[in-house]
């Protein structure tokens, strides 16, 4: 039987919390400059969790992207995004929580590490510490929280490089959840000044909550043109996230073609680094794109009117499966084993 100072030995031979410090730089007094003698401000302390090896590897990963839409795992998607990464190390980053990934990933395929690094303000992100412990990762993991943080934070600093070396010159794969899952698109709903309803964004596509990025974050190939939600049929996104579409065909240069891709709760889809994908867990996940021109009314103050002949927006549904189902190339967007179907607005009301 074990006593309690046992199983905490235990527990901390597993997943230790680090703070990674940079050491701080001082001047050295001088006549000339009055100033001199005056401490540099101190880089900031970095609180990460590693459950593992903490000595990197280099092991044959493969690229890909994980979607997930957020609330309950999808625990055959985690698996997937795991074994890529070819028994190397894993990393999850995150502005908020703690360390509930380590375990969990670590536990379920055998890794060398998983390493949770909490980057929650902009001096963090531009610390080489942090940007290098992303760059040397098999596997990147986004986790939910906010997505204004992660743009106000990561945007333009050394993390959005790693990321962006990660998927476009290392070849590893990239997933997120929620938040994470959000951030990922080449286009991006910030949710800056608070989270937008499909009420509000159609009846306004310009209400002060619709807030959009494109083109000037994380890039992937594969989701060029494109702008992801999440949560999507448990919170009602589909109103909202035609509406987003609309607005980037018309002040984002979006204009001859925009796709979206919404990921309900407890679901994922996972591509490969072919662009191949499938859908898992235990509800859909919805591609949308523009069939044509953009919106007929969308302006600031007067309910969106997106109609094109009732089919302003064309529309592929595939439910998920524990082993994955249908397919989805998003090379190409095309798809099978699913539903397809239009969307289109009139006079800020979805059909």
């Amino acid at each position: 039987m074990f006593t309690l100072a046992v199983v905490a030995a235990l527990f901390a031979a597993c997943s230790k919390q680090k703070l990674i410090t940079t050491a701080p730089a001082t001047n050295q007094a001088s006549a000339k400059n009055p100033n001199d003698g005056i401490a540099a401000k101190p880089a900031p302390s970095i609180v990460t969790y590693l459950t593992g090896d903490g000595a990197d590897v280099t092991t044959p990963a493969v690229g890909g992207l994980l979607l997930m839409g957020g609330s309950t795992d999808v625990d055959a998607a985690i698996h997937w995004f795991l074994q890529r990464a070819a028994g190397g190390d894993v990393v999850v980053i995150r502005s908020s929580g703690a360390d509930g990934y380590n375990t969990y990933m670590y536990n379920m395929v055998s890794v060398n590490s998983v390493e949770t690094i909490m980057i929650d303000s902009r001096e963090k992100a531009m610390l080489t510490t942090v940007r290098d412990k992303i760059r040397n990762a098999e596997a990147l993991f986004i986790a939910g929280g906010d997505q204004w943080n992660y743009v106000n934070y990561w945007k333009n600093t050394p993390v959005e490089d790693a990321i962006n070396y990660l998927i476009n010159t290392k070849g590893v794969t990239v997933g997120g959840t929620s938040a994470g899952l959000a951030v990922l698109s080449s286009a991006y709903y910030s949710g800056e000044k608070g989270s937008v309803t499909s009420t509000q964004a159609l009846s306004n596509p310009y209400h002060r909550y619709v807030t959009l990025g494109a083109n000037d974050f994380i890039a992937s190939p594969f989701l060029t043109n494109t702008i992801t939600d999440s949560h999507y049929s448990q919170r009602d996104r589909q109103g909202r996230h035609v509406t987003f579409m609309a607005r980037l065909m018309k002040d984002f240069g979006y204009s001859t073609t925009v796709k979206g891709i919404g990921v309900d709760e407890q679901t994922a889809v996972c591509i490969d680094a072919s662009g191949i994908g499938k859908v898992y867990g235990s509800n859909n996940a919805y591609f949308l794109k523009n069939t044509g021109a953009g919106a007929e009314t969308c302006i600031s103050g007067t309910p969106l009117t997106w109609n094109r002949n009732a089919q302003a927006v064309s529309a592929y549904r595939i439910a998920g499966s524990a082993t994955g189902n249908g397919s989805f190339n998003a090379t190409n967007w095309t798809f099978s084993g699913g539903t397809s179907y239009y969307y289109y607005v009139n006079n800020g009301v979805l059909f």
